[in-house]
């Protein structure tokens, strides 16, 4: 069931107040903001725009999927990537005077500011300029990389204090516990707003949306994943790590050498991928264990053999392990695999 939003103009007296309105939907090649960006094209809401916050660690179907979307819904969808070059020379600048005079050893010194040169693919160069990898309690790759790239690039531009920014995102309750009371709407301030139109949505109705619009989704969800986006998140679950190595080896063997160079751009040289989280290797707790120790248990290699473990670790998944064998087939948690793409219902929508 396809259930419509509100308009956040109805709602919201602030829209009388200003004189041109914007409406930005974020698009990230998911299923659930392709179904935000044809709600919006079905709405026919004025001065659409469509936006995609290029992390450099995206797998290429999904890059290409967004070529497909543009070419299906005749929306141009904006590429936007995050710069952090200013702020790696300032860390450059930082390790060849404070590391110094902190008594770093040399060969620290050396090894950090050799690898410490903009790369071009935002992921990357966020973690060389931080010097580890995100994690669920420090995950500020979503901010430097999405949300301040839409918002830096592209809203503030409008907004010249006469006009109203309508930012459009794709989220559901009930993705996750935090998602499941955020409201509707709500004002950021300035004239933007944020927007969650599909909020209420079940999963099936986001599928719908897609048939009903006669778009395809990401191939992605036929191949295994559950989501979309980074590949791989450093949120994704065992059996998507799994699906992964098992599917795009390739992205783990990015991933490792990801892991050696923001290693060098570290000082205690111990950054790992999965940040060394006890829920990604076999061998438990981490926290008395030296870098090279975190390094040997928890890198991407470790952490794949995990995914194939099960009773936590204890012994190897002989079933799954027998579905790797063949990792072209087609598998998908949203019964996508039966080869039929029929029109939407739409008897039930409201």
């Amino acid at each position: 069931m396809i259930i419509l939003p509100s308009h956040p103009a109805t709602g919201y007296a602030v829209n009388l107040l200003h004189n041109k309105q914007f409406n930005v939907v974020s698009v990230s090649g998911g299923k659930d903001s392709t179904a935000t960006l044809l709600l919006a094209l079905a709405l026919e809401v004025p001065n659409l725009r469509a936006v995609f916050a290029d992390t450099g660690n995206e797998h290429e179907l999904t890059l290409e999927y967004l070529d497909y979307l543009s070419d299906a819904t005749g929306v141009q969808i904006e590429r936007r990537r995050a710069d952090f070059s200013h702020q790696i020379a300032r860390k450059r600048q930082f390790i060849a005077t404070k590391w110094r005079e902190q008594r770093v050893p040399e060969t620290i010194v050396e090894s950090a500011l050799q690898v410490l040169q903009p790369t071009g693919v935002p992921f990357l160069d966020l973690c060389l300029w931080k010097g580890r990898f995100p994690s669920r309690k420090a995950q500020f790759c979503t901010g430097e990389l999405k949300r301040n790239v839409l918002v830096e690039q592209v809203m503030l531009p409008l907004l010249d204090g006469n006009n109203m920014v309508l930012s459009w995102q794709g989220v559901r309750r009930d993705e996750s516990e935090a998602r499941r009371y955020l409201p509707q709407v709500d004002e950021v301030g300035g004239g933007l707003f944020n927007f969650r139109p599909i909020i209420d949505w079940p999963v099936q109705a986001v599928f719908e949306a897609h048939r009903f619009a006669g778009v395809k989704a990401n191939p992605l969800y036929s191949r295994g994943m559950g989501r979309v986006g980074c590949m791989p998140c450093i949120n994704c679950r065992k059996g998507e790590l799994r699906e992964i190595a098992a599917r795009f080896p390739e992205h783990i063997e990015k991933i490792a050498h990801w892991e050696d160079l923001v290693r060098q751009a570290s000082k205690r040289g111990g950054a790992t991928f999965f940040a060394g989280a006890n829920a990604k290797h076999q061998k438990g707790s981490i926290a008395d264990m030296s870098p090279a120790e975190i390094v040997a248990l928890a890198n991407i290699h470790q952490a794949v053999e995990w995914s194939r473990t099960t009773r936590g670790g204890i012994q190897y998944d002989l079933i799954a392990s027998d579905g790797e064998t063949d990792a072209s087939a087609c598998s998908s948690a949203y019964g996508l695999c039966d080869g039929s793409w029929t029109d939407a219902d739409t008897s039930e929508a409201a």
